[in-house]
């Protein structure tokens, strides 16, 4: 409040330090003696409004409220100068006429603008309302370039987020169901079948319990690889960070790859530029992302196809590794989603492969985990993906 009452007595001054430039001092401090208690009631009829808005009510009521003590404030200070400055019941009679006039239009004006803001507020209100039901499909629609439609983009932007996130949720847990159903139902025909001596040869049985072991050990990958996605979304997973010389790192995780790709008449071979500057990273998780991207691109690339593997600096303060191959390629609508979990889309993405659908998502935690991030590139055939590293400092 005092400095609501230091800007009502500053803006007196300069009105009374006006009247003194134009009609002597003592105009000056007549004005100042009216003007002075006018601005101190409306500050504190103000503030009063302002201390007990939550028993007002609504806004309307509070600017209605405003606009009273702003045009009782008007009436009285006409009221006051017209009594002890003008001579002239003509003139006077005319000034209040102004004054009311001009006071009418503005309490006009002021509320067809605050109708507008609080449409929007409503509006934004309503919206929310409808989000905390559990809508997705709501919209504020608000247009303008005021604080109100920079809030209700605002509003938009997160109830479609939100959306997303539902819809990829849904998603998510329709591939987790899929990927857990699939192997649990063959485990349980193969026991039910042991169980019900349906399968009396030794051999048969030996048979039965491997791949009964098979499916377990797949379970088992999946359940890892969803808690340790989990936690690197998270954030609660943290690793010893040390000089890589990624020009190594690479060609050894080529030579580990070499006779998977062999099987597959698939070239495997490494671009390194030369002084490669050494990466700030964990070596162990750098080569898993590797092994993820150079085991995708050998699966899907054809018989007498290649898989590229590049290093390059990117900055002076990065480094890019990119995993390259001349297979089919991933169609435009996908490329967007490769990297989400359990996404399997098109010919690369088939299921028959026996991949979960989860390398590329961790792959992606793991790189952004480091302060880097992944992407795929652009490429005149086949697949390129890219990720970046810093260098070490």
């Amino acid at each position: 409040m005092t400095r609501s009452l230091a800007f009502a007595a500053s803006a007196a001054l300069v009105a009374s330090a006006l009247a003194v430039a134009g009609y002597g001092s003592s105009a000056g401090l007549t004005s100042l003696l009216i003007l002075i208690p006018l601005g101190v009631a409306t500050v504190l009829a103000a503030h009063a409004i302002v201390a007990t808005r939550a028993r007002i009510g609504g806004l309307r009521r509070q600017f209605a409220l405003l606009a009273a003590v702003a045009a009782a404030q008007l009436a009285l200070a006409v009221g006051v100068f017209v009594q002890l400055m003008f001579v002239s019941g003509h003139d006077a009679f005319f000034t209040a006429l102004l004054a009311g006039y001009s006071g009418a239009l503005g309490l006009w004006a002021g509320r067809l603008l605050g109708r507008r803001a609080l449409a929007d507020v409503d509006a934004l209100r309503t919206t929310l309302e409808a989000v905390g039901q559990g809508r997705r499909d709501v919209r504020t629609n608000l247009a303008g370039r005021d604080e109100l439609a920079r809030l209700g983009a605002d509003v938009d932007a997160m109830v479609a987020t939100l959306g997303a996130e539902e819809r990829a949720r849904r998603g998510l847990i329709a591939a987790v169901s899929h990927d857990l159903r699939t192997p649990l139902t063959s485990v349980r025909l193969l026991v039910d079948a042991i169980d019900e001596d349906l399968v009396t040869d030794p051999e048969m049985r030996r048979a039965y319990l491997e791949r009964i072991s098979t499916n377990v050990h797949a379970l088992s990958a999946l359940i890892d690889d969803l808690f340790e996605l989990s936690r690197l979304e998270s954030g609660d997973i943290r690793w010893e960070m040390e000089r890589v010389m990624l020009d190594e790192l690479v060609q050894e995780t080529i030579d580990a790859m070499r006779p998977h790709a062999q099987a597959g008449a698939v070239a495997v071979h490494a671009e390194l530029a030369p002084r490669l500057t050494a990466a700030r990273a964990n070596p162990e998780q750098i080569q898993r992302v590797l092994f993820n991207l150079i085991q995708n691109a050998i699966r899907h690339t054809p018989a007498d196809g290649s898989v590229v593997v590049r290093a390059v600096p990117a900055s002076e303060d990065a480094i890019e590794i990119e995993v390259a191959d001349s297979g089919p390629g991933i169609v435009g609508d996908e490329r967007d989603r490769v990297f989400e979990p359990f996404f399997q889309g098109g010919e690369r993405g088939s299921r028959s492969n026996g991949g979960a659908g989860l390398g590329l998502a961790i792959s992606r935690a793991i790189i952004e985990a480091h302060g880097g991030r992944i992407w795929l590139a652009d490429a005149e055939r086949g697949t390129s993906v890219r990720f970046r590293l810093p260098c070490e400092t």
